[in-house]
């Protein structure tokens, strides 16, 4: 039976047979050969044997790789932060867990190693990449985001592009060479597919022009893999095909139908509601008997009116009963069923409005389109499987040097070549000439002597070197002394290396251009930075922004279910970390009606961090630091916690016990200033209370004297005017006396 053909896999096939243009090889040409100059590769095998011919040194002075470790030093050495700003104020708190998510993610795949590697092929192969996936079976099955490292030659941009992130790319292909067995462990559920798919026979992609014994291997090197028997494993091209495409949507907004058991609870709890009312109002109509029971004894009403007003009364409750039941009912309904949304495509839409139930709960049905990465898989010619990504930016990310207009960018390695080279030969001149001059030649005349004894014998110490007679002896053969311009080459080409690449000598330690003063060096060292500092800047954070961008999207669709995070850094010296995310809320019922730390919902936009790449000077920091110190602006465990001392977590924790109890002391002491200036205070205020109760006392004093001196006048006023009215009186009676005697 025919193998029918596989449409997809044929296109993406021609595809790259499009991409894969002479440009593009010319490109992956060039840069390779930078990165085998990196690697020590630099001298063919040609050149390697023209130079064993002549007698010529093959070995070479590597100045590309002190260049390229200390760029990648520079941009490595402050690990990248993200943080988000959230769209709406209700997403700001959301917002605010996203970096611990992505700091989450990032040590989990071993980010900082993977930057590294990355920012080494940017210099060395002229771009590095990152690529954001999932892997389905981490986590118990439940996935967990992860970063990869693709090589760089594997990746295939639409030579169309002409955004630096290939934002604007139609297509990126990733395509390999593996063994069949290594894609199928790979891929387990796909198995029997890689084994029917076509294999390549012939495998000979080399992608360098280094020597057979080379100091390097790389995978393209490996041409063969072998089963679990030890048998040869068939070779297969395997394709990652990502496209853009743009995608109908239909956002539909629904009525969340409540299930049986949520109903049932419902009416539970509604029943045990009426339930307790009834009780009240039971007891609240035997309380109205009662009483009514007593005004008919006492004759203040008759027993119509009593039978009536009970029977006015149950009826009431009844009706009270009724609506309290449909209104418990209607509001417990309406905490249940929520209105939620979920975007779908026509296709699942269809598939969702089969069902009545649901077709009737549907609230409003908005279409939208969207741009959507499409991630196809091949393997040779059948297609493994085809999937909608859930961002719309390429999941792989590329980290440039030098950006060309083009998907072909330019290394920091390239332009070195060529200085390379330059210093390789005029040492190999040197060396030679050296060689030459510490083992003697000789020119003589045929016949003049033995050449086997003088070869044997002519630089043995003391030796006696017989010249036949009639002929001279053989004269000595020197070479010709070189020029100083061989030694100036090798000066200036190192020079001028540090100066194309942007790093100068005192930033790799040379003690040759080492400044006089510390500042003098820092300042030197500042300024030698920059170039790396506007790299980064320009090229290495955008792109970071971007991954960082991914990892959001991938993240929110991925962790939608509650999840912990424990998040440590390896130069942290506070607790491990906990991050929780999408903690389920439940209301009164027991049944989940939201989530607290919403993650997979909120909407927010990632920024990276301003300068977290941008490289620093220790020292200087450190230095500005205790300056700050000295200020009171920070303490010194902030500056502690920028060193790289040993233990720092335990003298940490011994400073904090000793301040805290110095903390404790001084409060001891401010406490015991505080009392003895309290102690004085009422000292002063009882010396002063004293005085004044004495002045006090002495105007009580005073006023008492006063007035008992006005109260002695008035006495003797008194006494000094009835007196005078007795002598008054007295006179007056003896004066009548006297008139009645005469």
């Amino acid at each position: 039976m025919a193998k029918r053909e596989d449409k997809r896999a044929n296109r993406i096939r021609k595809l790259f047979d499009a991409i894969n243009d002479s440009t593009r090889q010319n490109w992956e040409t060039v840069n390779q050969e930078g990165h085998d100059f990196y690697l020590d590769n630099q001298i063919d095998e040609q050149d390697k044997q023209q130079l064993e011919d002549q007698g010529m040194p093959t070995f070479t002075v590597n100045r590309i790789i002190p260049v390229v470790e200390m760029l990648n030093y520079y941009a490595t050495s402050n690990t990248p932060r993200w943080q988000a700003i959230g769209s709406e104020e209700s997403d700001s708190d959301v917002a605010a867990v996203y970096a611990d998510v992505a700091d989450y993610i990032w040590h989990n795949s071993n980010g900082q190693a993977l930057y590294s590697n990355v920012i080494s092929d940017s210099v060395t192969k002229s771009v590095g990449y990152l690529v954001v996936t999932v892997d389905p079976n981490a986590d118990r099955g439940m996935g967990e985001v992860i970063i990869q490292q693709p090589d760089p030659f594997d990746v295939y941009i639409d030579p169309k592009s002409r955004d630096p992130l290939f934002k604007d790319a139609t297509h990126i292909i990733v395509r390999k060479v593996l063994p069949k067995v290594q894609l199928a462990n790979m891929y387990p559920e796909h198995r029997a597919k890689i084994d029917r798919s076509a294999s390549r026979h012939a495998s000979d992609y080399d992608y360098s022009s280094k020597p057979e014994l080379s100091n390097d291997f790389q995978y393209q090197d490996i041409k063969t893999g072998y089963d679990n028997d030890g048998q040869q494993s068939e070779l297969v091209e395997y394709f990652e095909v990502y496209e853009k495409e743009k995608t109908k949507l239909l956002n539909v907004f629904y009525n969340r139908i409540p299930s049986k058991e949520e109903l049932e609870m419902v009416q539970k709890k509604v029943n045990t509601q009426i339930a307790e009312t009834q009780v009240e109002m039971e007891v609240a109509f035997k309380e109205l008997q009662q009483s009514l029971a007593g005004q008919l004894e006492a004759g203040a009403i008759m027993q119509e009116r009593m039978e009536l007003e009970l029977d006015k009364r149950m009826k009431e409750n009844e009706a009270q009963l009724a609506l309290l039941s449909t209104q418990l009912m209607a509001q417990a309904q309406q905490e249940i069923s929520i209105i939620e949304n979920k975007v779908l495509t026509p296709k699942e839409f269809k598939i969702f409005k089969d069902n009545k139930a649901f077709q009737k709960s549907i609230v409003d049905v908005v279409e939208f389109h969207k741009p959507q990465v499409k991630l196809t898989k091949v393997s040779g010619d059948i297609t493994l499987s085809e999937d909608i990504l859930p961002s719309e930016h390429y999941p792989i990310v590329p980290f440039m040097y030098k950006w060309t207009g083009t998907p072909f960018p330019m290394s920091a390695v390239s332009p070195l070549v060529g200085k390379q080279q330059e210093i390789n030969k005029a040492h190999q001149l040197m060396i030679h000439n050296a060689s030459l001059g510490s083992s003697l030649r000789w020119m003589y005349y045929e016949g003049s002597i033995d050449t086997s004894y003088w070869e044997k014998f002519a630089t043995a110490p003391g030796a006696l070197l017989p010249v036949n007679s009639g002929y001279d002896p053989p004269k000595e053969v020197q070479p010709a002394q070189l020029s100083n311009a061989f030694y100036q080459i090798t000066q200036n080409g190192k020079m001028d290396m540090e100066y194309l690449a942007g790093i100068y000598g005192t930033s790799m330690g040379s003690p040759d251009q080492a400044n006089e003063t510390y500042r003098g060096l820092l300042a030197l060292d500042e300024y030698g930075t920059r170039r790396v500092k506007q790299w980064l800047k320009s090229a290495i954070e955008p792109s970071l922004k971007q991954l960082g961008e991914v990892v959001k999207d991938f993240s929110q669709k991925v962790y939608q279910a509650h999840k912990v995070m424990r998040i440590v850094q390896p130069n942290n010296i506070e607790n491990i970390k906990e991050v929780e995310i999408n903690v389920p809320i439940y209301n009164d019922y027991g049944i989940a009606i939201g989530k607290w730390n919403d993650y997979s919902t909120a909407k927010f936009d990632v920024r990276i961090v301003a300068g977290s790449t941008l490289p620093i000077n220790r020292w200087a920091y450190l230095a500005e630091l205790k300056e700050l110190m000295k200020l009171g602006i920070v303490d010194d465990i902030a500056v502690l916690a920028e060193t790289d001392i040993r233990n720092k977590e335990k003298i940490v924790q011994r400073k904090s016990l000793y301040s805290q109890l110095s903390s404790q002391l001084e409060k001891m002491k401010k406490d015991m200033q505080d009392k003895e200036g309290t102690i004085e205070t009422l000292e002063r205020q009882l010396v002063q209370a004293g005085i004044k109760q004495k002045v006090m006392q002495a105007e009580t004093e005073i006023k008492k004297s006063v007035q008992d001196t006005k109260l002695s006048h008035g006495r003797s006023a008194d006494k000094i005017k009835a007196e005078s009215d007795m002598q008054r009186r007295l006179m007056r009676k003896q004066q009548l006396n006297g008139i009645g005697e005469q």
